[in-house]
């Protein structure tokens, strides 16, 4: 099949959420169908300044066709808009506005879909909030697949988008909470469906006593890897962490360490319990994984967490917050870790992964089974295959 990739930023250098994902597919579909990723020029999605250069490049051995952002956004306009969409009610041309400025803003990019949808069997389009999304998917009805990789926020429930998740020709869901979500927001309950999330890349050979020898770190320790954000749930770690420290030790516990991984967006803490290593190689990454007590995984909003997999997919257990469905439901499913829905249970969680052993080795182990049934490459690429043969014999009959 002729199948095209829509996603707003794509590139080796941009190594997680949607763009990753989209990245990891186009590249696995390219195996037994010809893809070409359709994209901007911008790497940064807080600004969508145009850094790549515009027209055809290859990455990796695929096909990429960049296109301009007209404009870059402008932050204060796009926060007063999203205030005025998220909690009032608004218009449908506030509501398109709402969009322009959150971009990324590429009317080529629409003009040239639009002129090619017959040399496409399919669109695949990730992240449906995004303006490269919302505009493809209304220029290739009857052809676009959306991977929507949506999250618990006020978006989804905007009215602008119920018609995309209506026409999809398909979705592909991330997780069950994701599809309870969006069909109770567009009732689009008979749009064919298939919850298939992502793999991951695959794990060099690991070596968690390189990694504590490298870091000079002893003891259980939580891990947390990622942007180091109060829109990732940090704020509300370090709250939670400082506590559960300085409880244990009162109690003449030994707390574990809380080790960060990642960007740091949030002022990190001055505490004698926190580590952080800044950014990581992905060696050191997993390497740091295979030795933690438990990942820890703080956000509220998610849709999939490619670290949590990554996580099971090397045995060790999880600690996430409650309050994100999708988390909650990920780690109840595959019984492969604890969840914390306020400061208390937080500091009891430290106490039981951290002494019991024997707990994080069996929720370690029932997390790698729930990985290996449900994340890996052979069976998320038999899940797209499937769609993919459905999509097409319904569409020839």
């Amino acid at each position: 099949m002729q199948l095209a990739v829509v996603v707003q930023r794509y590139g080796t250098e941009i190594t997680g959420g949607a763009e990753l994902h989209a990245r990891l597919i186009a590249e696995r579909l390219a195996a037994r169908h010809d893809v070409t990723v359709l994209t901007t020029c911008a790497r940064d999605y807080v600004t969508w300044r145009n850094e790549y250069a515009r027209g055809l490049s290859v990455v990796d051995g695929l096909p990429v066709f960049r296109f301009p952002v007209r404009r870059p956004r402008n932050p204060m306009r796009f926060g007063r808009l999203q205030q005025r969409v998220f909690h009032r009610q608004h218009s449908a041309r506030e509501a398109r506005a709402w969009m322009d400025a959150q971009g990324p803003y590429t009317p080529r990019m629409r003009r040239w879909i639009g002129h090619h949808r017959d040399d496409f069997d399919y669109f695949l389009c990730f992240s449906y909030r995004y303006w490269t999304t919302y505009h493809a998917l209304q220029q290739v009805r009857g052809k676009g697949i959306l991977v929507p990789t949506a999250e618990p926020d006020p978006a989804v429930e905007m009215p602008m988008f119920r018609d995309n998740f209506r026409n999809a020709r398909a979705i592909m869901y991330n997780s069950h909470e994701e599809r309870d979500m969006i069909e109770a927001q567009a009732d689009n309950r008979d749009v064919a469906n298939v919850i298939v999330g992502v793999g991951i890349v695959d794990p060099p050979p690991v070596s968690a006593e390189r990694f504590r020898a490298e870091r000079g770190i002893d003891g259980p320790f939580l891990l947390y890897v990622g942007r180091i954000d109060s829109n990732k749930g940090c704020e509300q770690l370090f709250d939670y962490y400082q506590r559960a420290h300085a409880i244990m030790t009162a109690a003449g516990e030994t707390p574990p360490r809380l080790v960060l991984a990642g960007s740091a967006i949030l002022e990190i803490p001055d505490h004698p319990g926190i580590t952080y290593l800044g950014r990581v190689t992905d060696q050191e990454k997993y390497d740091a994984l295979s030795a933690c007590t438990a990942l820890a995984m703080p956000s509220f909003y998610e849709s999939l967490s490619m670290v949590l997999l990554e996580s099971w997919a090397l045995s060790r257990p999880v600690l996430v917050n409650a309050h994100c469905d999708v988390l909650k439901g990920q780690a109840r499913r595959a019984d492969g870790g604890l969840w914390y829905g306020d400061s208390a249970e937080f500091v009891e969680s430290c106490r039981l992964l951290a002494s019991d052993h024997q707990l994080g080795r069996a929720l370690g182990a029932a997390g790698k089974r729930y990985y290996d049934a449900n994340y890996t490459w052979p069976v998320i690429e038999d899940k797209y295959e499937r769609m993919l043969e459905r999509l097409q014999g319904e569409d020839s009959s």
